[in-house]
């Protein structure tokens, strides 16, 4: 069959402030496991390119796929309805399925919402693209097809999950070769991301990726990952890796294990990882920075210990300065995240948050407001105590209230959020590190998008 994998064109938040976007790696992964099973495959990302709709629904006329497979996000959900609607207007016959966290959690409404789409993935795709094809291809029926939705004469059917896939080593590298390369660069380096590892066994309240990949986590070898390093690098001239994994440092020992494989195979890449605070220590931040980690990630998220217990974090204050202390002593610099706007959080509570960020010593800091994603505790939790107000999905990108707040309206989250950004950046020394090092490129491009925020400062914050 002819597939056409497409992330479509959007507009980025993280694109327009930072000026660089990752590579859609879950396309790159159904795209090799269909190539395995003989097929013709092509991805197009958009939102890389900087790809139109029209140069979408050209492509797609000139290729004539059997199958369009699109991914989105909750906020982008829209664009890849769009895609689906100029798929279906080159060809009714085209067969349209769109995958990814959104409609994971919210297939029998992305159905509803787009009579384009002809069939969900939901979950881990490999395995469930693969039997779609083979059900598309008349040699498995739909219903016997684990981890799909689609429609039937009564309705809409859900089929039951598919298995996680126990060996994630069985699953063939990403197909690199079919994404844009050349246009995923940082600070004039060709940059990449990989996934060395899925699940997480920690269920905080905002996050959905626990509950797409399983709580049980499954790491791949050291082997494929130092392989999968050593051909991005050779074969694409890449120098700049992020892991994508949702804790890197989960299992401490195969952490160690791949930054002293990446030393010792002298592999010339900078790269940066997530971690937890309860999950870090000096030896493997220096292991890390020896096998050329620059930085690590940390989700610290508040400074209520009260927040930090209804978002199912399980760490302390303590644990957050023991970590960033052992990265900066070991030469790492360090991120922290930090959210703001829980449903009962207070006004006190926040200045908690904004006090951490300025006190625990992180490099850098993301401040976010807490968004109830579908399928997430934080989403049931909202929709039971009637907090959603917006299911308008372009607003699902934690920087626009989405959640009645007991303490704050929607204007006055949104200033604490630019306050946040303002109390943290415009410190004398740190504006004079970010000129010195980075040319200013904080005080240029984050702080004026943030600062607007704050306009009309409301009452009573």
């Amino acid at each position: 069959m002819r597939i056409l994998l497409i992330n479509p064109p959007t507009n980025s938040i993280i694109k327009s402030v930072i000026g660089v976007t990752g590579p859609p790696l879950g396309l790159a992964y159904l795209a090799s496991v269909s190539r395995e099973k003989g097929h013709d495959v092509r991805i197009i990302d958009a939102l890389a390119t900087e790809g139109t709709f029209l140069s979408i629904k050209k492509e797609i006329e000139s290729y004539s796929p059997d199958v369009v497979g699109i991914t989105a996000t909750t906020s982008m959900i829209y664009d890849a309805y769009e895609v689906a609607r100029e798929a279906k207007d080159v060809d009714p016959h085209i067969v349209t399925v769109l995958g990814g966290p959104h409609v994971t959690f919210a297939a029998r409404e992305t159905l509803e919402e787009s009579r384009n789409i002809d069939f969900i993935v939901r979950g881990e795709g490999e395995i469930t693209f693969l039997g779609l094809l083979e059900a598309l291809q008349g040699k498995r029926e739909l219903r016997d097809v684990p981890g799909i939705t689609f429609r039937t004469e009564g309705g809409i059917h859900d089929n039951p999950p598919q298995p996680l896939i126990e060996d994630i080593d069985s699953i063939p590298p990403p197909a690199i070769d079919l994404l844009p390369v050349k246009h995923y660069t940082t600070e004039k380096k060709r940059f990449m991301t990989i996934v060395t590892s899925r699940g997480c066994p920690y269920n905080c309240t905002f996050c959905s990726s626990s509950l797409q990949f399983g709580r049980r986590w499954r790491g791949h070898s050291t082997e494929r990952v130092i392989g999968e390093l050593r051909n991005i690098v050779d074969s694409y001239g890449v120098r700049e890796i992020e892991f994508l994994d949702d804790t890197f440092t989960l299992n401490l020992k195969r952490a160690m294990e791949v930054s002293r494989e990446i030393y010792r195979e002298g592999l010339d890449i900078s790269w940066s990882a997530s971690a937890r605070v309860n999950l870090f220590n000096r030896e493997i931040a220096s292991s890390m920075k020896k096998g050329g980690a620059h930085i690590v990630y940390f989700g610290i998220e508040s400074g209520s210990q009260r927040i930090i217990n209804f978002i199912g974090k399980g760490i302390r204050p303590e644990m957050v300065t023991s970590s960033v202390r052992a990265a900066r002593e070991e030469g790492l610099k360090t991120m922290g995240s930090f959210i703001i706007g829980f449903p009962d959080e207070t006004k006190e509570e926040v200045r908690s948050t904004l006090k951490l960020s300025r006190k625990v010593g992180v490099d850098v800091a993301q401040f976010t407001i807490a968004t109830p994603y579908p399928g997430t505790r934080l989403w049931y939790y909202a929709k039971e105590r009637g907090l959603i107000f917006s299911n308008d999905w372009r607003k699902y990108t934690t920087l626009t209230p989405v959640m009645r707040l007991k303490h704050f309206t929607s204007k006055q989250i949104m200033y604490w959020l630019g306050k946040a950004y303002a109390t943290f950046y415009l410190r004398p020394n740190f504006l004079l590190k970010d000129l010195l090092r980075n040319h200013g490129f904080i005080f240029k491009r984050i702080i004026p998008y943030y600062s607007k925020f704050m306009t009309g400062n409301p009452l009573k914050t």
